[in-house]
């Protein structure tokens, strides 16, 4: 970035959903297949009904080059302290390297530690070393296992 970019992390509206969905369209993401925005719109506004889950986007000089979401989430373990996961981070390929994705961790640690959190977690695909390294920079450790199923087709 230079410093005539101004770059501004805020809580992402509606009017914003095209440029988030051409952000998660890239190769790596979504490999150029995104919801429709109807979609996109109706799944946006379910997010109001979560105690506390948040889509954020980053600007630089109006234009939005990334975006995360941010989950903080309560917990009956843990003597009831919150945690946090971050899902879907994203910057457009011709920004990184600029630091933004570097403000956008700094950000969500932030918001994960003044909501008295007492970790925050994200996964990655095993195929993206550059990111595993990216994460590494931040001072995140690599814990555990990531376990999944993925199903088939919308559910019945």
């Amino acid at each position: 970035m230079t410093t005539a970019d101004t770059l501004i992390i805020r809580k992402a509206a509606a009017a914003d959903l095209p440029g988030v969905l051409a952000l998660y369209a890239q190769p790596g993401m979504d490999d150029g297949r995104v919801l429709p925005i109807q979609d996109a719109e109706a799944i946006f506004a379910r997010f109001a009904h979560y105690p506390d889950y948040t889509l954020y986007v980053v600007e630089v000089d109006r234009q939005i080059v990334g975006t995360f979401a941010l989950l903080v989430m309560d917990n009956l373990g843990h003597l009831g302290a919150p945690s946090a996961v971050v899902e879907d981070v994203v910057v457009d390929p011709a920004c990184q390297g600029r630091g933004i994705g570097q403000q956008m961790m700094q950000f969500a640690l932030d918001k994960a530690r003044d909501k008295g959190c007492y970790k925050l977690v994200l996964s990655s695909n095993a195929k993206r070393e550059r990111a595993h390294a990216f994460y590494d920079s931040l001072g995140f450790e690599r814990h555990g296992y990531s376990f999944r199923v993925v199903f088939e087709g919308p559910p019945a």
